[in-house]
């Protein structure tokens, strides 16, 4: 496991398409998650010791999130050969296990779109408002030995909706950290 920060927000940079097999079996592209008020895309796998953490915080979070216009859509890009445990399976007894309910969960088997977005970490957050243009790169909340620090509403939570209401996100923003991705040999 080694530690990995997320780069600073490239403020404006466009949300790039996509087509992924989603864990209920169908292909979803950016459009059919798109939000009316912003669209959340987080990069995620089963076996991330910073995904567990906060996994249920997010799915919290983004069924908040939705009820205010904001979509969000997970995505597991890891080398699913070296780490079977983030296999497609694997990935259907996670979202059970966390109550993902309408959560789209995504395959990236070719890394393909990791890549696209310059994701670097699990997790790794990428905060569009309307017009999919990037306001937020930062952190879901502050984590202490690998436990939630619940002082308020989470820090994604927060600029989600700063960007679903002005369009913009704020300007200060903590990096996520976690995992690197696991990218083929």
């Amino acid at each position: 496991m080694a530690l990995t920060k997320t780069p600073i927000c490239d403020f404006g940079k466009k949300a790039q398409n996509f087509k992924l097999q989603s864990i209920n079996g169908k292909s979803v592209s950016l459009e059919d998650i798109r939000g009316k008020n912003g669209t959340l895309i987080m990069f995620i796998c089963n076996h991330c010791p910073y995904v567990k953490a906060i996994i249920k915080d997010l799915v919290e979070d983004c069924k908040k999130l939705k009820l205010e216009g904001i979509n969000s859509v997970a995505i597991m890009s890891n080398d699913t050969k070296n780490y079977p445990e983030d296999s497609f399976d694997k990935m259907i007894e996670f979202a059970k296990d966390n109550k993902f309910g309408d959560l789209n969960y995504l395959i990236d088997e070719t890394q393909e779109v990791a890549k696209k977005y310059g994701a670097v970490c699990t997790p790794d957050f990428f905060g569009y408002n309307k017009n999919l243009e990037l306001q937020y790169r930062g952190r879901i909340r502050e984590l202490k030995d690998l436990k939630p620090v619940r002082s308020g509403d989470s820090d994604l939570k927060l600029a989600m909706r700063m960007i679903g209401k002005t369009q913009n996100g704020p300007v200060e923003q903590i990096p996520s950290m976690g995992c690197n991705i696991k990218w083929f040999n």
